[in-house]
């Protein structure tokens, strides 16, 4: 695919998905850019293709196949067109797009907007073995309402620890300067927990920059470790933690002005989705969305999975 050919904004992306069979092709040459479709249950390459249906049926399994098949979108009875066009926009809307948008726009319940909406987060995870280095900075920030408003059923569930008696959950980021962001929800902001993100995500002797919370004491044994005082100042020399503070800014301005209330079982979801967006904010809008869609091949998430446990990523 020529990118001088494809749509360069949301507005050429409708007209340009407007066809659902453009739609399948454009799916096909993107998932098998060799030009030959691999049955997705028995990796045969022997496939032919029936135009009339938009499926390919197997030469070595016998069986048929759609485009959808081992992807986010399996099983939907979401036209294909819908689903480009939510991709498009969850990846390049800068502070999200509440399910109730989303089904305004293309004509769907609210329900299978939130459901779809979390199709596309679970494809928002890469998951890399590549390590932050460099300078970094490492911070944690907390989600939720004031333990004084909660009911008294929440209240006694709220997080322990750093800032526990306030918030419900706890978000650690490690952000390397003029590159991407890791975050996740934590359980606790413990000494144990912060350090062993810390060891696990960034390369040893790197240049740390932390606030003076006491957890994080220890890790100038094996890192440049520089702390910053916030009660006495927020920046010394080229030590601070100004650039995770606005990857936070981000984050509570997408939970709280357009998703308002999330449920702390699928918080990590839209960390995940602030974070793609984030680590992807050189590219151009078309850069977002083909990133975005390649990642939806081999995963899947079910209704039952969603709502029945914790998605952790």
């Amino acid at each position: 695919m020529k990118k001088n050919t494809l749509p360069q904004s949301l507005k050429e992306a409708v007209k340009y998905f407007s066809d659902n069979a453009v739609c399948v092709q454009f799916v096909a040459n993107l998932r098998w850019p060799d030009g030959k479709p691999m049955c997705p249950r028995c990796t045969c390459e022997r496939t032919s293709f029936l135009s009339t249906r938009l499926i390919w049926k197997c030469k070595g399994c016998k069986k048929q196949f759609s485009v959808k098949l081992n992807t986010i979108f399996e099983e939907s009875g979401i036209s294909l067109e819908n689903w480009l066009i939510a991709i498009w926009q969850i990846a390049n809307c800068k502070n999200g797009i509440s399910s109730y948008e989303l089904a305004r726009d293309l004509g769907l319940t609210q329900k299978s907007a939130w459901f779809l909406l979390h199709r596309i987060r679970r494809a928002m995870q890469i998951g890399t073995f590549e390590r932050l280095r460099g300078e970094i900075e490492v911070d944690e920030t907390f989600v939720g309402g004031k333990a004084v408003n909660m009911h008294a059923s929440k209240r006694k569930a709220r997080i322990k620890g750093r800032g526990g008696a306030t918030k419900q959950a706890v978000v650690l980021g490690m952000l390397q300067r003029q590159g991407k962001v890791r975050a996740t929800v934590i359980e606790r902001t413990d000494h144990e927990t912060l350090q062993n993100e810390v060891r696990e995500y960034v390369v040893k002797g790197s240049n740390v920059y932390t606030d003076e919370w006491r957890s994080y004491k220890g890790l100038i044994d094996e890192y440049n470790h520089q702390v910053i005082n916030h009660s006495v100042e927020y920046v010394r020399g080229n030590a601070h933690t100004n650039s995770i503070e606005n990857f936070w800014s981000l984050l509570k301005r997408t939970l709280k002005g357009t998703y308002v209330s999330v449920d702390p079982a699928h918080l990590q979801s839209y960390v995940s989705e602030q974070t793609f967006r984030y680590n992807e904010r050189h590219g151009t809008d078309l850069d977002r969305f083909l990133k975005l869609l390649g990642n939806a091949f081999g995963k899947r998430l079910t209704y039952a999975d969603l709502t029945r446990s914790v998605i952790r990523f």
